[in-house]
């Protein structure tokens, strides 16, 4: 399984903070979510960055993480989903975000487990992150990837082959894009 992590976002609302570099318990918090990732069962991870890449790629310890950069990653997430998805040779990619530093290794462990095709992590029946999407769908995602949708038009055109898997009881699907959000987060970790 190989980890797509969308890294690229230049964090308008956080004051043009990136959030790869935002501290997350005492690092960047692409380290933190590089972690996630691999601690759940990703053993390679695909690090999709754009604004201040560079910085990231010499603040960050990557690893041996591919780093692939987005040119456009200002025109929103869709953008990083269809430049991480090009060219990947993979069965299926497990889908995680930098700011959402709540998901933890057991929740993709458990969306990775569960033999589906196309699958994400539910919060109390409502669909979050990280979220599986199997090869024969990467065309379709990259090609429904538009704006900050990312894959949403993928995951409602076969809404009846999506598999919720509930990780409500082992994560927060909380998303950091503002610094008073960030604080919160902070003070319950």
């Amino acid at each position: 399984m190989i980890g797509l992590l969308l890294a690229a976002g230049g964090g308008r609302r956080m004051g043009n903070r990136p959030k790869a570099l935002l501290e997350y318990g005492g690092r960047p918090m692409v380290e933190h979510a590089l972690g996630v990732l691999r601690a759940g069962g990703c053993a390679r991870v695909r690090v999709v960055l754009g604004a201040a890449a560079q910085e990231v790629i010499a603040t960050a310890d990557l690893g041996d993480a591919e780093v692939v950069l987005n040119p456009d990653w200002e025109t929103g997430m869709g953008s990083s989903l269809r430049v991480g998805l090009t060219g990947l040779s993979a069965d299926a990619a497990l889908i995680g975000l930098v700011d959402t530093p709540g998901v933890t290794a057991e929740a993709v462990a458990r969306v990775i487990s569960s033999g589906a095709d196309l699958a994400a992590a539910s919060y109390a029946g409502h669909r979050g992150h990280p979220v599986l999407i199997s090869a024969r769908y990467f065309a379709e995602a990259r090609d429904g990837a538009v704006g900050d949708a990312g894959a949403r038009s993928l995951l409602r055109a076969h809404a009846g082959e999506l598999r919720l898997v509930e990780c409500g009881d082992v994560a927060s699907p909380d998303d950091v894009d503002t610094p008073e959000q960030l604080a919160r987060l902070r003070a319950r970790s």
